[in-house]
């Protein structure tokens, strides 16, 4: 059976999928079903990321629950393996051999013939700009380089799943950018991307599908605006810069919705938290076109993931998100 010819299959089908390590856990009763297509999975270092990678890549066997990936088990499939490209998190520690000597003889356990194999070997290094230091021993790489082989070896057999963890650490800002170019290139082709990192602005050019994970658990997903829409319904700090500050304070204190108002020791500026962020923004649009109060500048949090980040765990949790924020009336 062709690729044309196999039936519409999930990119990912998660079922109550969890890891423990001991009495750590890795992932937490995930579920989550994805069609194909070109996603990030962001959070912060230690968030589950790279467990969960491994699990999809079938490098580790789940505790609890069960996973497809292309609808197949990726522990017990070995064609499947052949169908996903992995860029691991850690380095590539290679000695004595050359870029290409590396990549063709993974073509070669590929099933690749060797004429064919060194064609594509030289092309794909082409590709991530390793062109020419292909003769180079591996070992004798910057950090950088040796990404950028990684990057090679995961798309030279042509996969239909990428699946990347953490690509750009190492890289400069050039190669960064080039390695989001050709990422970006992957996902237009067609082709099925999982990108994991911890900055979410490095993978905004690359793809507007999310998911956030912490503490292996999956948070909230969906589209870059979707999530900033998310955080601005959360309770957040909002920095009001006001000429007629006092006043603006002595109304703000008696709103529901704002759980503190602290005059900073800069002048005119209030800082506030907040629960429902979206009536403050309303109040003072009203009080500032009728003259009540003047507002010269408003500075929040949107867009900030690690913000984002802290006020969901706190959601999960059923914690007040600022509730040791030291804020005062």
């Amino acid at each position: 059976m062709t690729p044309n010819d196999r039936p519409e299959e999930n990119l990912f089908e998660l079922q109550s999928l969890s890891l423990m390590y001991g009495t750590v856990i890795g992932v937490n009763d995930l579920q989550l079903t994805l069609p194909k297509g070109a996603y990030a999975l962001i959070g912060p270092n230690g968030a589950g990321k790279s467990t969960l990678i491994g699990l999809m890549t079938g490098a580790l066997r789940p505790t609890l629950g069960s996973l497809k990936v292309l609808g197949e088990n990726p522990r017990h499939s070995g064609p499947l393996q052949q169908r996903l490209g992995v860029c691991p998190a850690t380095d590539l520690l290679v000695h004595g051999v050359s870029a290409q000597q590396w990549i063709v003889q993974l073509l070669r356990m590929s099933g690749w013939k060797k004429s064919e194999a060194f064609e594509r070997t030289d092309q794909v290094l082409e590709e991530v700009g390793l062109a020419e230091a292909r003769n180079r021993p591996i070992h004798t790489y910057s950090l950088g380089m040796r990404q950028r082989c990684k990057i090679a070896q995961a798309i030279a057999h042509r996969p239909e799943l990428l699946i990347l963890d953490e690509p750009f650490n190492g890289l400069d800002p050039i190669g960064r950018f080039q390695m989001s170019e050709l990422l970006i290139q992957w996902a237009k082709s067609g082709k099925s991307l999982l990108l994991a990192s911890h900055v979410l602005h490095e993978v905004e050019r690359i793809t507007d599908s999310f998911m956030l994970i912490f503490g292996g658990r999956l948070l909230a997903s969906g589209t870059a605006g979707e999530l900033r829409r998310l955080l601005a319904d959360l309770p957040q700090d909002v920095i009001v810069q006001s000429k007629t500050r006092d006043r603006l304070a002595s109304l703000l204190a008696e709103k529901p919705w704002i759980r503190a108002v602290h005059r900073d020791s800069q002048p005119d500026r209030l800082i506030l938290t907040v629960d429902r962020p979206m009536e403050l923004y309303e109040s003072l649009a009203l009080w500032a076109s009728s003259g009540l109060v003047s507002v010269e500048r408003i500075t929040g949090t949107d867009g900030d993931i690690s913000t984002l980040f802290r006020l969901l765990i706190s959601r999960h949790r059923g914690e007040r998100a600022y509730q040791n924020t030291g804020a005062s009336s």
